[in-house]
């Protein structure tokens, strides 16, 4: 595990104190993008776990991160983020996702993150058997399934994604 990036390390470790037998996988190719870590991985797009992060504010008006893991085949709807969330969501640029999560853009993972976000997972999710997501790099993945997802970062399942025309 040693020759893994220190944010690697750390999804490892804390994969670990879950309870996991997950294996964060250390890849030659880029895995930025939901289709480039399919092609890496030799896997439908559908199966990557990708992490988006958006920002809303609270009634309080404190700023929050809002995490949205979301299948690789999809895009997400800011309208039904906004139902859900009851106020409008505007993507994170890569300052605040590094601020909010301490991962940079393309490496986010859906746990681990400095701040707690408020957690979305997207229900067709579901329907694989096994899923990919990132482990704290643009090089690094970790094998899982919904329910982990589910129960380590205690989200919300809702349908987060854009309806198909």
């Amino acid at each position: 595990m040693s020759s893994l990036h220190r944010n690697a390390e750390k999804i490892q470790r804390l994969l670990r104190e879950l309870g996991g037998d997950n294996e964060v996988v250390q890849l030659s190719d880029s895995t930025r993008s939901a289709a480039e870590a399919a092609t890496a991985l030799g896997v439908e797009p559908a199966q990557i776990a990708k992490s988006i992060i958006f920002l809303t504010r609270s009634e309080a008006g404190e700023e929050r991160s809002v995490l949205v893991v979301a299948s690789g085949r999809h895009r997400i709807s800011k309208k039904k983020l906004r139902v859900l969330l009851g106020s409008k969501p505007r993507q994170a640029d890569a300052d605040a996702v590094k601020r909010f999560t301490g991962y940079p853009i393309g490496g986010v993972p859906p746990l681990g993150h400095h701040q707690e976000p408020i957690t979305l997972i997207d229900e067709t999710l579901a329907q694989y058997e096994v899923l990919w997501a990132a482990a704290g790099t643009p090089f690094t993945v970790f094998r899982t399934t919904f329910d982990q997802l589910v129960q380590w970062t205690g989200g919300q399942v809702a349908d987060v994604r854009e309806d198909e025309t």
